[in-house]
C-alpha cells in the first residue's frame, strides 16, 4: 500500500490544456505525448476550433482550481482526455442582470 502511494505521488505528466472556441470555460486536458488524437470526433466538433490554453507538468498534488489533479490524470491514463465542463451558474446572479435589462 505504501509503495502504490509512493508510485502515485511520484507521477508527472506534461499535459497540454486545449479550449475551444464553442463553449466558454470548457477545457480537455490531454497528455502532451497524445494530444488529441484519443479525444472521440464528436467531442472535438462539439468544441469547436481548438488551441492550447497552457501546458503544465501534472501531477496528483498538483492544485487545480476546479478538479482533483489525481481524476484529471486517471482520466487522461484511461480515456485519453479529461472534460471540464463550465461551472453551473448562479441562477441569483442571472436574475440580477434580467431585472437590469428589464428596467
Amino acid at each position: 500500500m505504501i509503495d502504490l502511494l509512493q508510485e502515485l505521488k511520484s507521477m508527472k505528466l506534461l499535459c497540454d490544456v486545449y479550449k475551444g472556441n464553442k463553449k466558454d470555460e470548457a477545457y480537455l486536458y490531454v497528455s502532451r505525448k497524445d494530444g488529441l488524437e484519443r479525444v472521440p470526433e464528436a467531442l472535438l466538433e462539439q468544441f469547436g476550433r481548438t488551441e492550447v490554453a497552457m501546458t503544465m507538468i501534472l501531477t496528483p498534488d498538483r492544485s487545480l482550481a476546479r478538479v482533483d489533479a489525481t481524476k484529471v490524470l486517471d482520466e487522461i491514463d484511461e480515456k485519453g482526455f479529461y472534460l471540464q465542463m463550465p461551472p453551473p451558474k448562479d441562477p441569483q446572479v442571472l436574475d440580477l442582470f434580467c431585472k437590469l435589462d428589464k428596467e
